[in-house]
Formats: structure tokens, C-alpha cells, sequence
């Protein structure tokens, strides 16, 4: 429901705010005031074409602001965008330069044209002779049956798309498995390969790193050789006992038999003995470690060998399956657990195969219900608006929904609906968007929604020249069925019919004024005597006694229904 709108720099309004009421609200004017604005301003919220030829002439831009409540079916979409509300209220912005382009905003947030139209085309409709048509397209139009179809349809409905999504799923599946089976035997093949490769080898984690450091060891052998021996001969001196080539040991050995002679004289040197006794021992423990590590060293020549063979056969692995050793055996995980799907394709297309059939019976059966009930719906909508046609002057008017088959079944099931009309007796029905009289359209869709009202609880309907072509007995009718209308959502009519006006539970009228050189409207609220002569004005053109007299009449009449 639109409980707000303000209007700025907006064609002859320089400024202007609206509250329309819940139920219908008129809005009237004389010719030329403006009225259309208040159109424009809603159309601009709606998600329509921005012209900068509407800005009001000396300003820079316009712009139209409306407040929403009833946001229940846009709720979700609002919270997503991040769109502020305000006890329930949307905040909706919509700003045009005078040098073109334009700008909105929901609850505060920027959005693009193609996010708004969608939103708060959930909340307002306008129908306009020069508005795109609600029902113009074959998805509206089967929308508007499947509303019309009651919770029934709607269960059926929600049945089928189970199924539907199932078999979408299934599809495509078995479409990947089958269109790329070649690809995906070559995939096999080659994985096996691989596998068998990197177990024939049998990698373990680490290894490449360790045998790095083993091989530049074993590369450097006859060095280590070299210095291990030196340092072995500086620790223990000549292997034959040369009294010149001591070594440390036989050098420590010399200070400790010195040492400990001075020990024997003077306790005060026991110390520098013991440090010497230590120091032997330790010596001598590094000159047998010395040897040993030489000793190791001798043990097995061939070792480089073999540590550069195998490195050999890891780099062949790790060329063809990773950076290291650790990044093959990687690949053979994923490679083992890829190997196991490709292995089980004949069979899972077995599998999709037979739950394809099975979905495609399960399918036909809901699609042939749901066929059923549009077509039961479809009978009660097109006797409920034929009547409402012949009560708005249309006695031959016939308004037929058709159900054709679809070459296959869609997500919404095996039916197009099209929505025809014909206005004359011996005139083939038409597609509706097709109808070329304005008033004739305006009628048709005011009978369609009286219909539907119940199904749109609390949206807002903006009817323009809604009364084209028309007068009299049958003007009572159109503000009667927008009466009934608004019994479920609020309806807004721009008119120029005190017969429609009359039955308005709120009344705006458009004034404008003119220093001579700029035209401005203002839109104010009329209530009890200046009520009554707005509708004079209409009826008359002048707030007469007498046009005054049939204005009372005409308000007493309408509020009678």
C-alpha cells in the first residue's frame, strides 16, 4: 500500500505531497493542472523510463519519493539488497537530472532500474493507456490463472516443481556423463597410468628432501675422507708410534705425567692435574668417535649410486605429477578418488537413465492435473469477468484464456496460456495487448482485477483514463467496480468523471496557477462542501446551485453502492 508521495520539480509541480487512503482514492483536476504527474511520479517509482523533459523547467532535477507498507511479498528481496525499513515502511527514491539520466534508491540502498521495477512492481500496479499492460504476456497471464486456481493448484503446483528440479538435475547429469564419455575414458586411462607409474615407484613422504641432503654428503666423500683421517692423525698421532708425531693425545699425555708430578709436591696443582685427566678423556672419546665416523664412511662405496638412482626415478615422478614428492602423492589421492567416479559411469547412467523415465511418467501424471484445474480456473475467470464486461457496457465482449500445449513441459507445466478478447459480435478474439481501443483495454482490465482483487490483498492499483470514451450509466459502473476493488487494495483512479470520483473514499484535486511567466499545480485533499463542488465543477463546469444539487445526489447515491 502507498501511504505516501512526494513529488518534486516534477513537470508543473514544484512541489506536492500525497497520502492516498487505503480504499479508492479520486483524483481530479482540470485539464492541463497536472493530474498526469501524479502518474508519471508513480510510474518513475515503478521502474519506468526516465525523461528528462519532465524535470520542471529552471530545475536542475526532479524527484519523486513514495513510502510502502505491505512488504510481505518483497520482504526477502529487501533484506538481501540491505534495504532499510522503518516500522514496516520501504522508503522508495526515485531522482531524474534535467540533463538526462537518472538515479533510485530502495530503503535508502542505490539500486539499478532492472532491481527496482521487479521490487515495487510487487507492491503497484498502473494501468494507462500509454503503461505497459499487466497482463500483456503469456507468464502474467498464466500467473493470474494460477492465482485464480486457488490453494489447489498452488499444492499441485509446488508438487510438479519438486519433480521438475529432480529431473532438470538428472538431465544434466546424465548429459555431462554421456556427451563427454570419450573424454572421460581417455581421463580414466590416463589416471590409471599414472597411478600404476607412482606405485611402481612407491614414493614415500619426504623422501626426495632427505636423499638431497644424503647425495651431497655422498658426493663430498673422499674429502670427508680426507679431513676425517688429518683430524684422526692431529688427535692420535702416527700409527707407529713416532716419538716426534705425538698427537694431542700424546701431547696432553706428556703435561699430565709432568702435572702430576707437581701434584705430588704441591697439592696446589692437583687442580690443573684433574683438568688434564678430564681433557685426555675427552680427546680420546673424540679420536675414537673420528674413527668410527671414518670407518662409516668406507662401508658402502656403492651407496651414491643408489641414492642417485633413486632420485632419478622420483624426478620422473615429479616432471610429470607435482612440485615434490609430497605434491604427487597428492595427485595420487585425488587422482584414486576422481578414478573411482569415472570407474562407476556405465552404471550411473543406468542409474539416471531409469530415474529420468521415472520422473518423466511422475511429470506427465502432475502436469495433466495441473492442466485440469487451469482449465477448471480458467472457465470461472473468464464467466466472473464476462459479467463484469456486460455490467461496464460490454454485453458482447468475450474474453477467452486458452491452454496450448508447450513442446515440452516447463518448470510451471505443460501449458502457455494466452489471454484473447474480442469486443464485437463476428470479431475473432485477439490477443489482448492487441486491442486497440484505450477505453475498451481499460474496461477489460478493470474487469479482470475486480476479479482477482481477493488474490492481491493490499496492493496498490493506479487506473488512468480508466473512463476513456465513456459516460453516463456506464461511469457509475466503473466507479462502482473500483469501489468494490478497493475492498481489497487500494486503488487510485485519476478521472475526470464525477460519476467514478463520486465513489472515492479519499479526494485529491490538482489545482494550478500562473504568475505569467510559470505555471504552478498543487494537489490538496477536498472533503464535505468543497467536496461537493469539485463534482459540480465536473458534471457542470461550474459549482452551480443547481450542479451543486446533482452533485449531493450523485454523492448520496454512490455512497449507497
Amino acid at each position: 500500500m502507498l501511504t505516501g508521495l512526494r513529488l518534486s520539480s516534477l513537470g508543473v509541480i514544484g512541489s506536492a505531497e500525497i497520502e492516498p487512503a487505503a480504499g479508492l482514492t479520486a483524483v481530479t483536476g482540470e485539464t492541463g493542472a497536472g493530474k498526469t504527474m501524479i502518474v508519471t511520479g508513480l510510474g518513475l517509482l515503478l521502474g519506468g523510463r526516465a525523461d528528462a523533459g519532465a524535470v520542471r523547467r529552471g530545475a536542475d532535477r526532479a524527484q519523486v519519493e513514495g513510502v510502502f507498507t505491505g512488504l510481505g511479498p518483497v520482504a526477502g528481496r529487501l533484506d538481501e539488497l540491505g534495504a532499510e525499513t522503518d516500522d514496516g515502511e520501504l522508503i522508495v527514491t526515485r531522482r531524474v537530472r534535467s540533463t538526462g539520466g537518472s538515479r533510485a534508491w530502495l530503503g535508502g540502498v542505490p539500486v539499478p532500474l532492472g532491481v527496482l521495477g521487479p521490487i515495487t512492481g510487487e507492491l503497484a500496479t498502473i494501468h494507462g493507456q500509454s503503461e505497459q499492460i499487466r497482463l500483456g504476456t503469456p507468464e502474467r497471464q498464466r500467473e493470474v490463472l494460477d492465482a485464480a486456481g486457488g490453494p489447489e493448484l498452488a499444492r499441485a503446483l509446488a508438487r510438479y516443481r519438486v519433480d521438475f528440479e529432480e529431473r532438470r538435475r538428472v538431465v544434466a547429469e546424465l548429459d555431462e556423463r554421456t556427451r563427454h564419455a570419450r573424454e572421460r575414458a581417455q581421463e580414466h586411462d590416463m589416471l590409471a597410468l599414472g597411478l600404476e607409474e607412482i606405485a611402481a615407484v612407491d614414493p614415500q613422504p619426504g623422501e626426495d628432501a632427505r636423499l638431497a641432503v644424503q647425495a651431497e654428503r655422498l658426493q663430498g666423500l673422499d674429502d670427508l675422507r680426507m679431513l676425517a683421517a688429518s683430524a684422526g692423525h692431529a688427535l692420535s698421532g702416527a700409527d707407529d708410534g713416532d716419538d716426534d708425531d705425538p698427537g694431542a693425545l700424546g701431547l696432553i699425555g706428556r703435561a699430565r705425567t709432568q702435572v702430576h708430578r707437581m701434584a705430588d709436591t704441591d697439592a696446589q696443582a692437583g687442580p690443573l692435574a684433574a683438568q688434564l685427566d678430564q681433557l685426555a678423556a675427552l680427546v680420546q672419546d673424540a679420536a675414537v668417535d673420528l674413527a668410527g665416523y671414518l670407518a662409516d664412511l668406507d662401508a658402502d662405496p656403492a651407496l651414491l649410486e643408489t641414492v642417485t638412482g633413486r632420485r632419478a626415478a622420483l624426478a620422473g615422478l615429479t616432471r610429470k605429477y607435482g612440485a615434490d614428492v609430497d605434491g604427487v602423492l597428492a595427485w595420487a589421492r585425488d587422482a584414486a578418488e576422481r578414478l573411482r567416479d569415472l570407474s562407476g559411469d556405465d552404471e550411473r547412467i543406468e542409474q539416471l537413465r531409469a530415474r529420468r523415465a521415472e520422473l518423466d511418467a511422475a511429470l506427465a501424471e502432475r502436469a495433466g492435473r495441473i492442466h485440469a484445474l487451469r482449465a477448471a480456473a480458467a472457465e470461472r475467470l473468464m464467466r466472473d469477468a464476462g459479467a463484469e464486461l456486460a455490467a461496464l457496457a460490454m454485453p458482447n465482449a468475450r474474453l477467452l484464456l486458452e491452454l496450448e500445449p508447450l513442446p515440452e513441459p516447463g518448470p510451471y507445466g505443460a501449458d502457455q496460456v494466452r489471454l484473447l478478447f474480442s469486443a464485437n459480435p463476428g470479431q475473432s478474439p485477439a490477443p489482448l495487448s492487441r486491442v486497440a481501443s484505450g477505453g475498451e483495454l481499460s474496461r477489460v482490465r478493470l474487469a479482470l482485477e475486480v476479479v482477482l482483487a481477493g488474490g492481491e490483498e493490499g496492493h496498490t492499483f493506479v487506473f488512468d483514463e480508466v473512463d476513456a470514451g465513456i459516460g453516463g450509466q456506464v461511469a457509475l459502473e466503473v466507479g462502482r467496480r473500483l469501489k468494490r476493488l478497493a475492498a481489497h487494495a487500494q486503488v487510485i483512479v485519476v478521472t475526470h468523471l464525477a460519476q467514478v470520483a463520486a465513489f472515492a473514499d479519499s479526494h485529491l484535486v490538482v489545482t494550478k496557477s500562473t504568475d505569467g511567466r510559470v505555471t504552478s499545480s498543487d494537489v490538496r485533499r477536498v472533503e464535505g462542501a468543497e467536496r461537493e463542488a469539485e463534482i459540480a465543477r465536473l458534471m457542470a463546469g461550474t459549482a452551480s446551485e443547481v450542479a451543486l444539487r446533482h452533485a449531493r445526489e450523485l454523492l448520496a447515491r454512490a455512497a449507497e453502492g
